[in-house]
């Protein structure tokens, strides 16, 4: 069967919705529907026909014509009852203004206030979202996916260009701007020395400082080692020029050791009498900072001359077009460290989520939470998406559209009107000749 295309629904008030049939799924929803329409037509119409040729043709209806006359007869009744009532949705019944018909069309706003009530109310709640979440097992099957180094190649193929992208937007002049008109105004007002000096005495207080002690010494001692003959000079030069070449050298030899051994005994040590010292001078500079007026104020000059020198813009926009070329780079080059770290990152996460019960409920309970959050916090406002979107449209077109996905369905009520009331009918005659 050929249905032409239809014309396009256009909006015949201001601002309604424009519901086009140009595309192929609504041509096929609109043969669809004629052809049931047709169908259900032509069950009403064979009834007519049926109960039509009976009447005109004066047949006996005391035996068995009067089975057929009553059936047919029912077949219309109920036919035209259930074309009223699935008409009476969409339109007025051959455009007489019946009073509860078109109801679509007249009633779209509650319509539209009931369907966003009973979204909210059967969909959007916390109980509903978190059993969805647990029986949709989220974080198991994201880590079976994520396992295959394909995919988790792809997701830092695309988080490298969604990070180049960003990269790219910055500029130079939105560094400097950022750095001297924000940044360093707010720090300029902010106190930094009662902070600055909290910040020390938490750090030595819980030994936090205690890493960087050890790589210091570490480091002076790999100095010291790779070193011996350029720190025999050091002493060598500050000796007296009158004494015996041998005797300073020995000197020098004996400094060394002590040297050397001294900082075995202070990494070795972690109550040594040096790292005692460093501590306490620590904890001194902290409570200056945070106490000590004259400490305080020389702190703030200080932090003042550094936030007001002209090189502090230039110096932030050397520092970001460096960190912009290094990222670049790694987001780059496929065999960077940056690349190659992350895919395997991915590799162990994918392999965590999909085998550790534990990850699984702990990732679908954050999951969980973070989507009971919004459902709690938006879902009124995400519901209301509905109400206002079916309130934008016009009733006609609406209703038109909304005949479109669901009308060849509803001729099936017509048809089934049609032969229920047969059967019916030819019940009522069946029990009506047995009582005569």
């Amino acid at each position: 069967m050929n249905v032409q295309r239809s014309a396009p629904i256009t909006a015949s008030r201001r601002g309604a919705v424009d519901f086009s049939l140009s595309s192929e799924a609504d041509r096929l929803r609109l043969q669809r529907l004629t052809h049931m329409k047709r169908v259900s037509l032509g069950l009403l119409l064979m009834a007519a026909a049926v109960y039509l040729t009976v009447v005109l043709l004066r047949l006996d209806t005391s035996g068995v014509w009067g089975f057929v006359k009553t059936g047919a007869e029912a077949a219309m009744v109920g036919g035209l009852a259930d074309w009223f009532a699935v008409t009476a949705l969409f339109r007025h019944p051959l455009g007489l203004p019946i009073p509860h018909t078109a109801i679509i069309p007249r009633k779209k706003d509650d319509l539209a206030n009931s369907l966003q009530d009973f979204f909210a109310e059967n969909f959007l709640t916390e109980d509903i979202v978190r059993g969805r979440i647990a029986d949709a097992h989220l974080a198991r099957k994201f880590g079976g996916w994520l396992q295959e180094p394909s995919h988790a190649n792809r997701v830092v193929t695309e988080a490298s260009r969604i990070g180049r992208a960003a990269l790219g937007r910055i500029r130079d002049e939105d560094v400097r701007s950022v750095t001297t008109d924000s940044l360093v105004p707010r720090i300029a007002r902010e106190p930094l020395a009662p902070a600055l000096g909290r910040l020390l005495e938490r750090v030595v207080t819980d030994r936090t400082h205690t890493g960087a002690v050890d790589l210091l010494v570490n480091e002076v001692g790999r100095w010291l080692m790779a070193n011996p003959t350029r720190f025999g000079n050091l002493i060598g030069d500050q000796a007296p020029r009158w004494a015996p070449r041998f005797v300073n050298q020995r000197v020098a030899t004996w400094s060394y050791q002590q040297a050397v051994e001294w900082l075995v005994e202070v990494r070795n040590n972690k109550s040594h009498a040096a790292r005692q010292a460093l501590d306490d001078l620590l904890l001194r500079v902290a409570r200056d900072l945070q106490n000590d007026t004259a400490v305080q104020r020389r702190t703030e000059e200080l932090k003042a001359r550094l936030l007001t020198h002209p090189a502090v813009g230039d110096a932030a926009v050397t520092l970001w077009r460096t960190l912009h070329a290094s990222l670049t780079g790694a987001l780059t080059d496929e065999n960077s460290s940056l690349w190659l770290r992350a895919t395997e990152a991915l590799g162990r996460l994918g392999r965590s989520l999909a085998t550790e019960a534990r990850t699984q409920s702990r990732v679908d309970g954050l999951i969980a939470d973070a989507a009971s959050w919004a459902v709690r916090s938006y879902g009124r406002e995400l519901s209301t998406v509905i109400s206002h979107t079916i309130q934008g449209w016009d009733g006609e077109q609406a209703s038109r559209k909304i005949e479109l996905h669901v009308g060849r369905d509803l001729q099936f009520i017509r048809i089934n009107g049609t032969i229920v009331g047969a059967l019916a009918g030819l019940l009522i005659h069946t029990v009506s000749v047995l009582i005569v």
